[in-house]
């Protein structure tokens, strides 16, 4: 590694200390870096990926393998206090808004029986906003995520208790 090289691994590193980020890979031609840190990482959504960017120039391939926090926490399992309900999934990376604009009221509250295709809420993704319907008929139980919250692929949105 020539010094230029170096002074920019360095900058890295620190960049990725201050981001919180516990595990990164970089490979730039036959160079190929792996670190991992033992700190508590950010959510997904807080990562400066522009001053990664900046950091590491235009032609350099690379991406968090993951955001891993140090300490994950245990969770107890749930008494059967989901058996038998549905749960709605985020079908996209985004944030989460309960209504189609603010000081409009919520597409649902807890409590509302939904039928299927009926809007729940949307998902902005890339300034495009995502309604995103309940693929089940029933009764809204529980909403796991708040107005403004970034949320990932999967992560759950509501649980449905299913109308018999």
């Amino acid at each position: 590694m020539n010094p230029e090289e170096l002074k920019e691994l360095k900058e890295l590193i620190e960049f990725l200390k201050e981001s919180k980020i516990a595990e990164f890979d970089l490979e730039r031609g036959e160079l190929k870096v792996r670190l991992k840190f033992a700190t508590e990482a950010p959510p997904a959504a807080a990562l400066d990926l522009a001053g990664l960017n900046r950091l590491l120039g235009a032609g350099a391939a690379a991406a968090p393998v993951a955001a891993i926090p140090a300490t994950a926490p245990i969770a107890a399992a749930p008494v059967d206090e989901n058996a038998g309900l549905h749960i709605v999934k985020s079908p996209i990376v985004g944030t989460f808004y309960e209504s189609p604009s603010p000081g409009s009221p919520a597409f649902v509250k807890l409590g509302d029986v939904v039928e299927a295709g009926q809007v729940l809420c949307i998902v902005e993704a890339m300034k495009l906003m995502n309604e995103i319907e309940s693929d089940v008929a029933g009764e809204i139980v529980k909403r796991f995520v708040q107005t403004g919250q970034p949320i990932e692929y999967g992560q759950p949105l509501f649980s449905v208790r299913p109308a018999k």
